[in-house]
């Protein structure tokens, strides 16, 4: 019997019984009464009992693809197989690889990691992956995501100028496609091939301030118009150069204006790993930080922070404020938040404070495991002096002209 042609589907009427057109091979067409035209193969697997795989329905399934699917089935039928199951089992595994899509596995990821991380570094890693990664490969299942993808988010973050999130984004990459060949639910590591790929910037370590810049720094401070309490975290950093996550997250709790004293939760030091459970870094407070304090209280002294978000005043104040606002005064790219303790790091030790002493208020981690025991009173009487010492070298400054 001849094959069948486009022209004898299209044209096959129905009749008050149904019938079939041979294609052959085991394919044919199953006309209804109906009007529906459906495909179907014919198979044994066993000599004795007769299956029908149907394929689909004329004209959504054409004659073409009714022989490729028929291909399909007769190869599961010489192994054995009966092509329902076959399919049935495709369609169960596709619908597990959609449950595991590139979203999915990176926020099981970060969930994973996030007892290990420090908030800020979560916040990082869950903005970053928000931004640049699910927009374009989140709603891909994990194992269909491919190095070239990967490769295209990252020329995009390199294109607007920030190499060091292409860097992280290929790491980042990295760390979920092993996760999810971990929990096998991908092969491989298509973030591997990328290694290499991007050509890091020149490190910059949070430069400091010179100490010429300094008058013009304070001026442009007295002059911005910003809101009263940046003006104040901005002073404070550069009086107490203290980490911005300290600064911005700190509670009213934590201060003793009459001791001039701030203490600084272990939970919120870089250096927690050393400190014992309830301890506190101390920051002695020059009779300046005193009054600035003083004056923010008027401002935020109802609230749990020193800085509230503005929009959200139960939270604080977020990570960016210090750095865009060090940006409207002229400082993109020349300095940041951090760089305040590496000015005061470079400048104490051009004035002859002594090395200890400067290190143990910038609350450095002690490198010498021996001597890595946290002892929040060390050198206490120096560093009050010192600190009181460096702002009144500020005020000095500041009454210089330029």
């Amino acid at each position: 019997m001849a094959s069948l042609t486009d022209t004898k589907v299209r044209n096959a009427k129905p009749t008050d019984k149904p019938y079939r057109l041979t294609d052959g091979l085991g394919l044919y067409l199953d006309v209804r009464p109906s009007g529906a035209k459906i495909w179907r193969y014919r198979y044994w697997i066993t000599s004795e009992r007769e299956g029908i795989y149907t394929i689909g329905e004329y004209p959504g399934v054409s004659l073409s693809e009714a022989r490729r699917e028929r291909e399909w089935a007769r190869e599961h039928v010489k192994q054995g197989l009966n092509p329902t199951h076959a399919k049935e089992a495709q369609r169960m595994e596709r619908m597990g690889e959609h449950a595991n899509t590139f979203e999915a596995v990176t926020r099981e990821w970060m969930e994973q990691n996030k007892p290990h991380w420090s908030e800020g570094y979560y916040n990082q890693v869950k903005i970053n992956v928000e931004r640049d990664l699910f927009p374009k490969i989140g709603s891909l299942p994990v194992r269909m995501v491919k190095a070239a993808h990967l490769l295209g988010i990252i020329r995009e973050v390199e294109k607007r100028g920030a190499q060091s999130i292409a860097v992280l984004i290929r790491q980042w990459s990295g760390q979920i496609f092993r996760y999810a060949v971990a929990t096998l639910r991908a092969d491989s590591d298509p973030a591997a091939a990328l290694y290499g790929s991007i050509k890091r910037a020149p490190v910059r370590h949070n430069p400091p301030l010179e100490k010429d810049e300094i008058p013009r720094f304070l001026v442009l401070l007295g002059s911005y118009g910003g809101y009263r309490g940046t003006v104040i975290a901005l002073t404070l950093m550069l009086r107490t150069f203290v980490r911005t996550v300290e600064l911005r997250k700190a509670e009213w709790t934590e201060f003793d204006l009459e001791a001039a004293e701030w203490r600084v939760p272990a939970g919120r030091m870089k250096m927690k790993k050393q400190m014992k459970v309830g301890e506190s870094h101390i920051v002695p407070l020059s009779r300046q930080a005193v009054v600035l304090l003083t004056e923010l209280k008027t401002i935020s002294g109802g609230r749990r922070f020193l800085f509230p978000n503005l929009r959200t005043p139960d939270t604080c104040m977020t990570a960016t404020t210090i750095n865009r606002a060090l940006e409207r005064m002229g400082y993109l790219g020349k300095f940041s938040g951090h760089g305040f303790r590496s000015t005061a790091s470079t400048l104490l030790h051009e004035m002859g404070w002594r090395s200890e002493l400067i290190e143990r208020q910038l609350a450095h981690a002690e490198r010498d495991k021996v001597k890595a025991a946290y002892n929040h009173a060390e050198y206490m009487p120096e560093r009050r002096e010192m600190m009181q010492a460096w702002s009144d070298w500020i005020d000095e400054l500041a009454s210089l002209k330029i």
